[in-house]
């Protein structure tokens, strides 16, 4: 009882502090002088691991993002949620997923933190910055909405919540050269038929970049006056692992070494780059080189896996170089940050019956797709130029026609060093890097900052530079409050405060507090981990501290009570199991 009650006024003391650290944070840097405050633009991968990035340890070259690693700072304990839909309601309002009513994916369960599509109590950054004057844009995956027919709702897509500008998916995947639900503004396209961009070859994540080089060009052009918000989800590199040849065969010799080979390379450098802690053990690989019967295949898996993260740093580049056409890099606060762990998933990677396993097959009725026709399918029947898409382990990954996921050897090799993947909460499946570059106000650039931080620090940062306000009421609807802290400090060379830090995906649930980690996987017992000493979760100590799990197990339930987390993983509505909400 005695350390319950004592832990519980440390935890007290500690939200008091973090409420001061911020109000003073406020009252120190905001500056209201709307011309000098800073463009914001978040960019954000997707499936990617932790050290897939050169600057957090990976072999793939990634020379964008690594100069804004050097000339700004680099976090080495930043959490997402661990899926893709919960981060993006996270990320973009401040809030714990489920309290945006996202706390799973896009179906309704009847719940109110699982709903499928943003809620009425809570606001986007875009709605938030709109309202102090900057142009808002969003580039790429939304994801955000279970309504995803042109003729349906839209009350939750992104023109509906504060964007000014939007060209991307209103799905979550899809192929990189035919994207499902591919839209502008409000409105489906063809990416063939679209009078306002025809490259001379669609490639969606070039697409992402190129219009948000437009959204920026045409925003300094139309109203140069004010700042603008850019949020920038590159869909990559997500299967279905997709490039074009030339870009595949740079890395084909490089993955030939194999899991182990690569894996202990990467442990190497991000414990060189002062990332992690040399007293942190490597778990052991999940798969085994040796025991892959096609490693050929393996290898060009993760090549094309490989090629896509280096168009996206490509990309990046070509947005950085709009900015500084326009002289507006020195006041653009950037982010970049992954929106989960490296993905395990096995999209593709077996033989079925329902496609194609071999060579090119043209589709018996449907020689070409017509350039105004829709692609319909996350998972396409057939590419444009009318071939069956293939799966199976003997079809090499990269075409148009191929739909292939990289496979779990080479997740937890881009996880290094931790354990788990996207979907749980252990360290491999939350772990993102975040780089944060602004020349006008990060002092003693290239620091890492070890302090742990969180998406739901971005909206509070957002605000916090924008001089912008967090409303408590919307549209006639009460707003939850914000649940992050401005990283401004952070930038400035200062710590931030500890605090409590959260989570639940699909069963899967863990809390923070300090060097403390308590986590589960779904229907599993409670393990209890010392993140200071072993942040690579090998040595549960959970037996060890039994009132350190009960205590922990209790600020767990009243966050879930009060975060619209609970009933925990609830069934769909419409299947036989689910159970309706009553009153």
């Amino acid at each position: 009882m005695a350390f319950a009650l004592e832990s519980q006024m440390r935890v007290w003391r500690h939200l008091l502090m973090i409420s001061l650290f911020c109000l003073s944070t406020l009252i120190c840097f905001v500056d209201t002088d709307a011309a000098e405050r800073p463009n914001i633009i978040v960019i954000m991968t997707d499936d990617m691991g932790y050290s897939d990035l050169g600057c957090y340890g990976g072999e793939i070259p990634t020379p964008e993002i690594d100069r804004l690693a050097t000339g700004g700072i680099r976090f080495s304990q930043f959490y997402n949620t661990g899926r893709c839909c919960p981060t993006r309601a996270s990320l973009l309002t401040g809030l714990y997923p489920h309290q945006a009513g996202i706390g799973d994916m896009m179906g309704d369960r009847g719940y109110d933190g699982y709903r499928g599509l943003l809620n009425n109590h809570c606001v986007t950054i875009a709605e938030v910055l709109k309202e102090a004057g900057y142009g808002t844009y969003h580039t790429g995956k939304w994801h955000l909405s279970r309504f995803m027919r042109q003729d349906g709702p839209k009350l939750s897509w992104p023109l509906q919540r504060g964007f000014d500008r939007f060209y991307g998916i209103i799905h979550g995947g899809g192929s990189q050269y035919d994207p499902v639900t591919l839209t502008r503004d409000n409105r489906f396209i063809s990416p063939y038929n679209d009078p306002e961009y025809q490259p001379e070859s669609y490639y969606f994540t070039d697409a992402i970049s190129d219009q948000s080089v437009r959204f920026i060009r045409e925003h300094q052009q139309r109203t140069p006056d004010r700042p603008f918000f850019l949020y920038v989800a590159y869909t990559a590199p997500h299967w279905p692992i997709q490039a074009a040849e030339e870009e595949i065969q740079r890395f084909r010799e490089i993955y030939k070494q194999g899991f182990e080979a690569i894996r202990k390379n990467r442990d190497q450098r991000v414990r060189e780059l002062g990332l992690i802690s040399s007293d942190w053990k490597l778990p052991p690989s999940e798969d085994h080189w040796n025991d892959v019967a096609n490693q050929e295949w393996e290898a060009n898996n993760m090549a094309v896996y490989a090629a896509m993260i280096s168009i996206i740093d490509r990309g990046v580049g070509r947005i950085i170089s709009s900015l500084q056409e326009k002289g507006q890099f020195e006041n653009t606060i950037i982010f970049f940050l992954h929106d989960n762990g490296a993905s395990a998933e096995q999209m593709g990677r077996a033989a079925n019956s329902n496609r194609p396993a071999g060579p090119r097959e043209p589709h018996p009725q449907r020689p070409l797709m017509p350039k105004e026709a829709l692609q319909t399918n996350i998972i396409p029947v057939q590419s444009r130029q009318g071939y069956l898409v293939r799966q199976g382990p003997d079809v090499q990954a990269g075409p148009d026609d191929t739909y292939i996921a990289y496979g779990k050897g080479w997740a937890n090799v881009s996880n290094t060093p931790f354990r788990e993947y996207k979907h749980f909460v252990h360290e491999g499946g939350i772990s993102s890097p975040l780089v944060i570059h602004w020349p006008a106000a990060i002092q003693s650039p290239g620091r890492i900052v070890h302090d742990p931080s969180h998406l739901i620090d971005l909206m509070a940062t957002c605000v916090d530079v924008a001089g912008a306000s967090y409303p408590t009421e919307w549209s006639g609807h009460p707003i939850k409050p914000m649940e992050g802290m401005s990283l401004v400090p952070a930038l400035q060379g200062k710590s931030l405060p500890i605090r409590m830090l959260y989570w639940e995906h699909g069963g899967n649930r863990a809390v923070r507090h300090g060097d403390w980690k308590l986590v589960a996987k779904k229907e599993a017992p409670w393990e209890l981990y010392d993140l200071k000493s072993d942040r690579t979760e090998l040595a549960d100590l959970s037996a060890v501290h039994p009132d350190r799990v009960q205590h922990l197990m209790k600020l767990w339930q009243d966050w879930a009570e009060r975060a619209n987390v609970l009933p925990l993983n609830p069934w769909p509505v419409g299947h036989p199991n689910h159970r309706a909400k009553t009153q």
